[in-house]
């Protein structure tokens, strides 16, 4: 490929595609992808835990010559004091530990993601799956604490659930929720085990097995506690013509 770029025999589209697995800048400690929204359709995002406070806004520094927007998960306070006076845009969820940095409004997808939760200590996994899906340009329905032991705070959601193109739902002790909701919808549903509950849950193990072990069809799974991974799937179902 490199030989015919030399002597000018690549055509456009052959080009093009060579474009899209090139680009990307060595930092020294990172190597940033800067094209890999055309690649996958969503930009590379910033996970900061176990970088330093340095290495976060030096990566940020950099993002903000090549993205739009963008989305920093896993972030302490500390991280989002020391990006702020890079961008005045940047802004810091408590809930999520996320930055994010919007310049250009994505426009918002007709159709919806729900994001259910079994129970409120859950809401940091949904904070940061429903921070993910916005920036992504999607509209979000947050529908939370109707786990099974109260199995009635769900069906009063039904009908605002069902109008949602693609469900993720995040649950933790026994993980049971998705099965659940899997049995009441006909839409597709990303389940998130979350490291809630008492010892037995081993630290959202026990969710996860469960929700792999699912009798309800429609039901996949993503790591323990990856709102921002639940997110991205449900992202790309959603934006599908």
């Amino acid at each position: 490929m490199l030989a015919r770029i030399r002597d000018g025999h690549l055509t456009i589209d052959e080009g093009i595609e060579y474009l899209r697995h090139i680009p990307f800048k060595n930092l020294g400690f990172a190597r940033l992808d800067s094209h890999r929204e055309l690649r996958v359709g969503y930009p590379e995002t910033v996970y900061c835990a176990g970088k330093t406070i340095e290495q976060v806004t030096g990566i940020i520094r950099h993002m903000l010559d090549h993205q739009t927007n963008i989305l920093a998960t896993r972030a302490t306070r500390e991280m989002y004091e020391a990006v702020r006076p890079l961008c005045d845009a940047a802004r810091y969820n408590d809930l999520a530990k996320t930055i994010t940095i919007i310049r250009h409004e994505s426009p918002r997808t007709k159709t919806g993601i729900a994001i259910i939760a079994a129970g409120t200590s859950d809401l940091p996994v949904v904070e940061e799956a429903a921070v993910t899906a916005d920036i992504l340009g999607n509209r979000v329905d947050r529908i939370v604490d109707v786990g099974v032991a109260g199995i009635h705070r769900l069906f009063d959601q039904l009908d605002l659930i069902r109008q949602a193109r693609v469900i993720i739902v995040v649950a933790g002790m026994e993980g049971a929720l998705p099965s659940v909701v899997g049995g009441l919808v006909n839409k597709p549903i990303i389940a998130v085990p979350t490291s809630v509950g008492y010892g037995a849950s081993f630290g959202g193990i026990t969710a996860l097995l469960a929700m792999l072990n699912s009798c309800a069809s429609g039901v996949c799974v993503v790591n323990i506690d990856n709102g921002y991974g639940a997110a991205c799937v449900a992202s790309l179902i959603n934006h599908i013509e």
